[in-house]
């Protein structure tokens, strides 16, 4: 009789287990990119177990190349996305309505790195030189500053030539352009590890020139805000994600060890994302995942000062919300 009493609590605690594993709520992030310590906090979070404690189940989607974060959660793909403030305040204006909960980046990572040679030395001695720019979506922090500085990008002596830019830092390396684009955690580390020096490069972060656009915040699609449901599960995911976030920033070797575990391609080396990692805490460090009003408004004015051709035409509503934050701040 003790045997069978004890195999029916033993079965039950089995089936308790189960039933909480199962009722756990699904939560999909799809990633602005690869596998790589830029989205080091969710990682962190997931293999730490936080998003378990909150009970959900999270799935991280990796970005790429051909993947738009906005049109996967548009076309239900992803209960939340990665995004930076100008691709997601462009998109809004377009039609997908596209919110911001939380903003676990303080600082802008985005920079124009420049070979000495070439004779830039500052913003005016960009005109008549050819500038690698990122698109889909990376080229509008680059197309604001330009308007500030009144510098047309069509070409000719008065003008840049924009170089459609890959994802890597070739147009540097083989002289095609002056500049390109590069992020201070990414692509001048890679720069660096094909040989150039510090000394042979002259960088402009954007931060540094008074355009600098929030970076990687976390956005859901507005009509999804009004679901109670739904609001609870991304102030969990909130929570949980900011803990895996300071919980990078304070050991950022071991949570880019937990990012090499992740990735699936085999492509990162640990000296990168140990560089990578360390480079992400410095615009990580201050935010508690709340956005920070002036923060946006800084970034909405240097969307807005496009010229005739501005970013965003006109000053959003709506486009951001303290409601999921705050609570998961509590």
């Amino acid at each position: 009789m003790k045997r069978t009493i004890a195999s029916l609590l033993l079965a039950s605690a089995f089936s308790l287990a189960a039933f909480q594993a199962g009722a756990a709520d699904k939560v999909t992030l799809q990633l602005k990119w690869v596998t790589q310590a830029q989205f080091a906090g969710y990682y962190v979070a997931k293999d730490k177990g936080f998003y378990d404690e909150e009970g959900l189940d999270v799935e991280i989607k990796p970005g790429g190349p051909d993947i738009a974060p906005a049109q996967v959660i548009a076309g239900g793909g992803a209960d939340v996305i990665v995004d930076w403030m100008p691709s997601a305040l462009a998109t809004r204006e377009k039609g997908v309505p596209l919110v911001n909960i939380a903003q676990p980046f303080k600082q802008s990572g985005m920079m124009l790195t420049c070979l000495k040679e070439s004779g830039v030395k500052g913003p005016e001695d960009f005109k008549g030189k050819t500038l690698g720019v990122w698109f889909f979506g990376n080229e509008y922090p680059f197309l604001s500053w330009m308007a500030h500085l009144k510098i047309p990008t069509d070409g000719g002596p008065d003008g840049v030539t924009v170089l459609k830019q890959g994802f890597n830092v070739d147009p540097l390396i083989q002289k095609q352009a002056a500049c390109i684009s590069t992020m201070t955690y990414n692509e001048y580390g890679q720069v660096l590890d094909a040989g150039i020096k510090p000394e042979d490069l002259v960088t402009f972060k954007y931060e540094d020139q008074g355009v600098a656009t929030l970076e990687d915040g976390l956005y859901v699609l507005e009509d999804k805000l009004k679901d109670p449901a739904f609001k609870e599960r991304m102030v969990k995911f909130v929570r949980a994600s900011m803990k895996g976030w300071k919980w990078a920033e304070e050991n950022p070797d071991a949570a880019a060890e937990i990012v090499l575990e992740n990735d699936a391609t085999g492509a990162q080396t640990e000296a990168h994302q140990k560089f990578m990692m360390g480079e992400v805490a410095k615009l990580t460090a201050g935010s508690n995942g709340a956005l920070e009003e002036a923060d946006y408004k800084r970034t909405v004015a240097s969307l807005l000062a496009g010229g005739s051709d501005p970013v965003i035409s006109k000053e959003p509503e709506g486009a951001w919300t303290h409601e999921i934050s705050d609570e998961a701040l509590k």
